[in-house]
């Protein structure tokens, strides 16, 4: 079953507390947590990025893991960008830093969630054509939600229960 519509997050299969769903296969191994969901129609990795040393190291470790195979080369280092994008976006411009990251990886397209604690999602938006910025700031920076939207499907800020999620969709269509 391909997920397919608008980014309706709440539509999505998510794992809830318990991991004895029934069909539910669960891998543990340190940060690292994968189910395979619907029959193993849909997988979902969970890596806990909460006090890692090489955050960005393990992102595109984890994300080349579960998508090689699964999709071109190219959507797969699309994919990791978007990643990468995305924790260092937490990890510069929040107070809390990365929570973590999930993954859930459907028949055709990708869902990538970066959680972090903080709660103001209005201010994750990308920097709008000629907004004022020095030169500093834009040699070391500012272009990484420009690339997001570029190279994702669609994305979004999602207020959790625990601050919000930086949400994007990387479509996996056979290129």
């Amino acid at each position: 079953m391909a997920y397919r519509g608008a980014l309706a997050v709440p539509m999505l299969v998510r794992p809830t507390g318990s991991y004895r769903e029934r069909g539910t296969k669960v891998f543990r191994s340190g940060n690292v947590t994968q189910h395979d969901l619907a029959g193993g129609q849909v997988l979902h990795r969970q890596v806990n990025l909460y006090g890692v040393d090489e955050p960005l190291a393990l992102v595109r470790k984890q994300v080349r893991e579960v998508l090689g195979g699964r999709a071109a080369d190219t959507q797969v280092d699309d994919a990791v960008l978007v990643a990468v994008e995305l924790v260092t976006n937490a990890l510069r411009h929040t107070s809390s830093g990365p929570a973590r990251m999930d993954l859930d990886v459907y028949e055709d397209t990708a869902i990538l969630w970066v959680h972090d604690g903080d709660t103001d999602a209005a201010a994750v938006r990308p920097r709008a054509h000629g907004e004022p910025s020095s030169r500093v700031e834009l040699q070391e920076g500012g272009r990484g939600l420009h690339l997001v939207d570029a190279l994702a499907t669609r994305w979004l800020v999602w207020p959790t229960a625990g601050g919000k999620a930086v949400v994007a969709e990387i479509g996996l269509l056979a290129e």
